[in-house]
């Protein structure tokens, strides 16, 4: 996998691409990244990229030409049959979700324009970038930052990122849900202990308890991505189990805070 990443900041880039998975893949050559100054395909004298919007308004443009410059630059030869896509960063695109995620990982080249300002140039929109990627609904100051978060959640995915390919597939989004809850040692810690099934042994009984945990917190915390996600049988009765569960505790609590204190007459 390969990420071309096109901004006016190059310098925001060092630290996060250098350290922890990214930067341990891309010394091993299963990532390959590169950052590029939209500066230094700009024609003027000044290396001016921006420039203030037609029609009035506050704040400024980036210009088409040098990032038009830049993608072409950045592009795979013809005769390499790479499959690249160019991506634009703006908190106008569709909502960066796993399923993006997994998508985005199905291409050989990522080219990553960073918007900035009052954003781009719109034939840059309409005649260059082939999809547009936003992070959240909120507004940042620019679209390094998305940018590196893309990069992170597509890397994951990449064969050779992780230590281990069951990593990306038991976490959280990855099938739909929410992650089951992980402990890991002491044993015993200030009268908090594991659960006595992760320790037991029996792998059949871990996996179905880690399967129901992941649907209760889901269920608790993101009840909308369970009418997104197809649900097997045993799904479905786990998910009733949670349900009855969860009621009970509610019921249970319901009933203590509405007693109140006993009177004695």
């Amino acid at each position: 996998m390969r990420f071309d990443v096109l901004t006016l900041f190059p310098e925001m880039f060092v630290g996060p691409l250098d350290h922890s998975m990214l930067g341990r893949a891309r010394e091993r050559g299963v990532l390959e990244v590169r950052v590029t100054n939209i500066r230094d395909f700009a024609t003027t004298r000044h290396r001016i990229a921006d420039d203030y919007s037609y029609g009035g308004g506050a704040g400024m443009v980036l210009k088409p030409e040098p990032i038009f410059a830049a993608v072409r630059a950045m592009r795979c030869p013809p005769e390499a049959h790479c499959r690249e896509r160019v991506v634009l960063l703006t908190p106008q695109g569709r909502l960066l979700c796993q399923g993006v995620v997994e998508e985005l990982a199905g291409w050989d080249h990522l080219v990553l324009v960073c918007g900035h300002y009052e954003g781009v140039d719109e034939r840059v929109r309409e005649h260059l970038v082939d999809d547009e990627i936003s992070i959240g609904d909120y507004v940042l100051t620019g679209g390094e930052l998305p940018a590196m978060v893309l990069m992170d959640a597509v890397s994951r995915l990449v064969p050779g990122v992780l230590g281990s390919e069951e990593s990306a597939a038991g976490e959280s989004f990855a099938e739909g849900l929410l992650e089951y809850p992980q402990w890991t040692r002491p044993l015993e810690f200030e009268g908090m202990t594991v659960p006595e099934v992760l320790v037991s042994g029996h792998h059949e009984q871990i996996r179905r308890w880690r399967r129901k945990e992941a649907l209760r917190r889901t269920y608790r915390r993101r009840p909308d991505l369970l009418e997104q996600v197809a649900l097997g049988a045993e799904d479905l009765r786990l998910l009733e189990e949670v349900r009855r569960e969860e009621r009970g505790e509610t019921e249970m609590e319901f009933g203590e805070a509405s007693a109140g204190p006993s009177q004695e007459g």
